[in-house]
């Protein structure tokens, strides 16, 4: 089980030099690793069924990591590039595409395991083929790099994104308190509480679902209102909603977590939005910056809260991390105001 459980590990390795992924894209045209992530992505997590020993399975899962992990990085880059007058409307439905992959892909591999056995399960690598080739189709003749490509060091891009960064940080682990705590431990929670497993993995259907219409229509919405006016609004009511989760009658739980997949969920793709707006031209390397902080915040929450379950059950620890989500609302004011503006 401790193997198994490091293998986590191994696919989440890469994103830790996401950074640098960014800083490149701002330099050079990537586009065709952009492309052709998902295809690598598919083609080396579909052969873990045929892998002939675990140090094997963890080289595919650091490939598979690295692919996805640039990917991650490149994506929200080629939004801003197209949708710069709607850039929260982009960012929600490039997170609604991930949210739901997060609901249909469980089912799709199960159904390919039940189907050809996990050794035979590699045929499925061809939905991520024709994602790229569809990809391919449609971003052939698209540009990664402005014309004018930026050629400041380190020190200047860092000069660039800390305005920005250094209270975002605080935001994303106030988000992470919430959504981590949750996607980790609500099926656990559902079944310590007295209900059975069947109930605990609806209970996680049911936030991912909502989550869908969250990110679809926040980003949407901060574009019209503003991004911090959707923060103010959006984290303290998740955070108040994941305290009356913890304390609430099974019969209210369900409305509870429909209500908490919109709030939490909105979150990211507001913040996304927050950091194109301020990037200045390091587009790039801001996105690589923040899913590395997107990806440590949750990995350290989910370990602080299974100690804190273990420490005092997981229903106090639910409360700490509603207590760590309400911490996170006064340095909502210290993001900057007035977004950046570049040439094109």
């Amino acid at each position: 089980m401790t193997l198994a459980g490091s293998l986590t590990v191994f696919f989440r390795l890469p994103s830790l030099v996401t950074p640098f992924f960014g800083v490149i894209s701002d330099r050079v045209d990537l586009r065709q690793i952009a492309i052709w992530a998902p295809a690598f992505t598919a083609v080396t997590m579909s052969l873990l069924g045929v892998a002939p020993d675990y140090f094997t399975v963890c080289f595919l899962l650091v490939c598979a990591g690295t692919s996805a992990a640039i990917f991650h990085v490149l994506g929200p880059v080629m939004i801003a590039q197209v949708g710069s007058r709607n850039l929260g409307k982009g960012m929600g439905i490039w997170m609604t595409g991930g949210e739901m992959a997060r609901t249909v892909g469980p089912l799709i591999a199960v159904w390919a395991v039940s189907m050809w056995g996990f050794e035979g399960s590699y045929p499925i690598m061809g939905l991520g083929i024709i994602a790229s080739m569809l990809l391919y189709l449609n971003l052939k003749d698209m540009s990664l790099v402005r014309e004018k490509k930026t050629q400041d060091g380190s020190g200047e891009i860092w000069h660039t994104l800390r305005r920005v960064m250094i209270p975002l940080t605080g935001v994303m682990i106030s988000r992470a308190s919430l959504a981590a705590t949750l996607t980790a431990f609500l099926p656990t929670y559902m079944v310590v509480t007295g209900r059975s497993l069947w109930v605990g993995g609806m209970s996680l259907a049911v936030l991912e679902f909502s989550g869908i219409v969250g990110t679809l229509f926040g980003g949407t919405l901060s574009d019209k209102v503003g991004r911090r006016t959707v923060l103010l609004a959006a984290l303290p009511s998740s955070a108040l909603l994941l305290l009356a989760f913890a304390h609430a009658p099974h019969w209210l739980q369900f409305p509870i977590l429909l209500c908490l997949g919109c709030g939490i969920f909105v979150l990211t793709p507001v913040n996304l939005a927050i950091v194109q707006d301020h990037c200045g031209s390091h587009r790039g390397a801001a996105t690589g910056v923040f899913m590395t902080i997107h990806f440590m915040s949750t990995a350290v929450i989910t370990i602080f809260v299974g100690w804190l379950a273990d420490l005092m059950g997981l229903e106090s620890a639910f409360s700490v991390s509603a207590l760590l989500g309400l911490a996170g609302i006064p340095i909502i004011f210290f993001l900057p105001k007035t977004p950046i503006v570049t040439e094109e």
